[in-house]
């Protein structure tokens, strides 16, 4: 075995050039060039990130607007800023890029908002070699960086030029506007015309391994209110007094727990009053009640949200919630509402299966481990879910981070790189497919 330890070492570091030797040359040049601009790139998210942009910071969104037009425009798109003054929100960035007509026609989806408002303490970018802290560095902030650096090494490879695509910036992502069919309107209409749509959102990662996404979990509300007969406690469980609005209530939501499980389904009860009165905000999210121990509830509300992973799981689930609601304990009347408010699922198509398959090939030629599909329980609800009825897509091509939506968010620099070569070179590969 010892003569062979030399060539071994060898081969070990001949690895990562073979892996390149399965790229095209335009593709090695993107490669170089985004490994060329990484500190470029970092700048870039730094700037984006100190520039506060909760989503109803109407002139921070705005202001993250135009530095991205500033980067989009010398690329060759042509970028339009989309109000969205009439759902109370700041509004998109909705750019266009022709190239020659014959490739897949590509959607790329990110978001310009952060949850972080003004008034929150975590406004800062803060390096750390490799990692960074910041409000956004990582949703979305740092997917908008990955697009960047992959469009300039598309255009420092001469591969950019007969791309057709679409960069679709929603300024509302973490708080959408309503109606939600107009704040999703430009979008959808993008993604109508799109062969392919990638979300630009965070990769992520299992035990260290970056994941693929092909699928993500719709996201609603609902609504359960109950009425039922007061009077004195003493009456309760009678023919004449009924069983009061609070035990019905909670018999519906124990139905739920016993009765809804099923694979892919959440299901979360994330507000409860009751009492002889009970009401909630405009907004649906504080609530008063009032009551005594001695007097039988005639009112209890509960609200939630439902998760699923298609519409038809969707559909089936609210009408076994609504035929549970519908046989009321003595003495209660209720009803159950579902949110208009509603991000529709992704599911896992073929189609999508197809794109991770491509993305694969990428990851293969680049040398770097092949990527599973994630399960969409570990998967919120996002923007690419509108246009999923009308075209494949891909989801998680922005940077790897954690702690996203708190104080502390950190995004892995060495993630964005990867990422932008991988999405780049994607790009670079459907341009040059037929439609």
């Amino acid at each position: 075995m010892r003569p062979l330890l030399p060539l071994v070492a060898a081969a070990l570091v001949l690895m990562p050039s073979l892996a390149a030797a399965k790229l095209s040359p335009a593709e090695r040049r993107i490669a170089a060039a985004v490994d060329a601009e990484r500190e470029r790139t970092v700048s870039l998210l730094e700037r984006l990130v100190n520039q506060n942009s909760g989503s109803r910071n109407f002139a921070g969104v705005e202001a993250v607007g135009r530095m991205m037009r500033a980067e989009l425009e010398p690329l060759g798109f042509d970028v339009r800023w989309v109000p969205m003054t009439e759902v109370g929100r700041a509004g998109h960035i909705v750019a266009t890029h022709k190239g020659d007509g014959r490739g897949k026609r590509m959607l790329l989806i990110g978001h310009l908002d952060t949850v972080f408002e003004p008034d929150s303490p975590f406004q800062r970018f803060v390096r750390n070699g490799d990692k960074a802290e910041g409000p956004g560095s990582g949703d979305d902030k740092g997917g908008m960086v990955v697009i960047v650096a992959a469009l300039r090494a598309m255009q420092a490879a001469g591969t950019l030029k007969n791309a057709d695509l679409t960069v679709v910036l929603t300024g509302d992502e973490e708080d959408a506007g309503d109606p939600i069919a107009i704040a999703r309107r430009d979008l959808v209409e993008a993604g109508k015309a799109s062969d392919v749509a990638l979300d630009f959102e965070g990769l992520a990662q299992q035990e260290g391994r970056d994941m693929g996404s092909i699928a993500r979990r719709s996201a609603g509300s609902w609504e359960v209110r109950v009425t039922a007969r007061t009077g004195h406690s003493s009456g309760i469980f009678s023919r004449s007094g009924g069983n009061g609005a609070i035990y019905e209530l909670a018999r519906i939501l124990d139905a739920f727990r016993k009765e809804l499980p099923e694979p892919n389904l959440t299901f979360n009860v994330g507000l409860v009053l009751g009492g002889a009165t009970a009401g909630l905000d405009e907004a649906g999210i504080r609530g008063q009640a009032t009551g005594k121990t001695n007097i039988i509830p005639a009112i209890a509300i509960a609200k939630g949200d439902i998760r699923t992973l298609s519409a038809e799981q969707e559909e089936r689930v609210r009408a076994k919630m609504r035929e549970i609601v519908a046989r009321p304990l003595a003495g209660a009347t209720s009803e159950i509402r579902f949110g208009d408010h509603v991000y529709p699922p992704m599911a896992p198509t073929p189609g999508n299966r197809a794109l991770l398959d491509r993305l694969n090939a990428v990851n293969a030629d680049l040398g770097l481990a092949p990527m599973e599909a994630l399960d969409p329980l570990k998967r919120g609800a996002g923007d690419i879910s509108f246009v999923a009825q009308y075209t494949s897509g891909l989801v998680g091509l922005g940077a790897a981070s954690s702690g996203d939506h708190a104080p502390g968010e950190t995004v892995d620099l060495a993630s964005i790189p990867r990422q932008a070569k991988r999405a780049a070179i994607l790009m670079t590969r459907l341009s040059q497919e037929k439609r």
